[in-house]
């Protein structure tokens, strides 16, 4: 049986603001758990005037706060803008605060540009020490040995379940190499999903946290009563993925009735690119196109994820979604 999660990022919508974007991810957490998600993970981007989820360990914590059961993390927190200590305590303590329900999922980007990157204090180079950081994490979260002088308080003993994501080899091999879990970024960057999950599979080394491979892929997702008004609430999401390309990232904006009207023959193909896999339509369109993914992955776990511009439609997405994967 597959399992099913959520990835949100925090959309800020044209006439709204954060404050917003954040209440409305709060109210789509506690409808995943409601409708029986496993996990609710959030994304760590900068200088993206659309996403509210920069500060993402302080977004988790006020989510799992408005949650009881449903696991929250992060999808994921870009090492390379963080010390591996500062990640370990912030975890640590969101772990303290809802034991048993908190995961880490990693990622090797910055999540921003070049610019951003130096205003972070973080260097495009620090991607290259990705493994040794991972590895440092790794230690900070578990228990201390004898002689270790630098602990990270909370944290230490925790043992915060690691993620490694990725949209390229690089984390898969990693992954397989640490024998942790591995979360392939499918929903924006489609292209390598098949030769990194075999990537990950062939090279797994059983460890402490994982004695085998487990694998999740993020799934596109705008599902409403008729195939019509799923495509249209798709709109929403294909202008920022286009808003994106062209360097231009912004609020959300509504959706419309002729994405053509509103993207050139070139954004569109970009668009249609990014989302080689998606399930648009009503609740028997959404079943099939994840019966195919499953199929033809093999995933462990589908994460869920679309920008959906109202809240109300947002929910009722995942409400049909939940429903559609009954049994796959």
């Amino acid at each position: 049986m597959t399992a099913f999660s959520v990835l949100d990022l925090s959309p800020i919508v044209e006439g709204g603001d954060a404050r917003r974007a954040l209440l409305e991810t709060t109210e789509l957490a506690k409808a995943a758990e409601r409708l029986g998600y496993g996990r609710f993970w959030l994304a760590e981007h900068h200088n993206m005037p659309g996403i509210a989820s920069a500060a993402t360990a302080v977004a988790l914590a006020h989510v799992a706060a408005s949650t009881e059961t449903i696991r929250v993390g992060s999808g994921g927190v870009m090492l390379p803008n963080h010390a591996p200590l500062v990640v370990a305590e912030q975890f640590g303590t969101l772990e303290a605060l809802h034991p048993g329900r908190i995961d880490l999922g990693l990622g090797r980007a910055p999540g921003t540009d070049g610019e951003t990157a130096r205003a972070l204090r973080r260097y495009f180079e620090a991607a290259d020490q990705f493994p040794r950081d991972v590895m440092e994490l790794q230690a900070f979260l578990a228990p201390a040995v004898e002689g270790q002088r630098v602990a990270a308080y909370p944290g230490q003993g925790s043992n915060v379940p690691i993620w490694l994501l990725g949209s390229s080899l690089f984390s898969a091999e990693l992954a397989a190499h640490l024998g942790l879990p591995f979360a392939f970024a499918s929903h924006f960057a489609p292209e390598l999903l098949l030769p990194a999950l075999q990537t990950y599979r062939a090279g797994f080394r059983p460890s402490k946290q994982l004695a085998e491979p487990y694998a999740m892929a993020a799934f596109n997702v705008f599902a409403a009563d008729t195939d019509e008004e799923a495509a249209r609430l798709s709109t929403s999401m294909q202008q920022a993925f286009a808003a994106v390309v062209t360097g231009k990232p912004g609020r959300l904006k509504p959706p419309v009735d002729d994405i053509h009207a509103v993207l050139d023959a070139r954004q569109i193909a970009a668009v249609e690119s990014r989302l080689t896999y998606a399930a648009i339509g009503e609740r028997e369109t959404v079943r099939a196109k994840l019966e195919a993914f499953i199929a033809l992955t093999g995933v462990n776990e589908v994460m869920v994820t679309g920008m959906i511009h109202d809240l109300d439609a947002r929910v009722h997405s995942l409400e049909i979604t939940a429903g559609a994967a009954v049994g796959l």
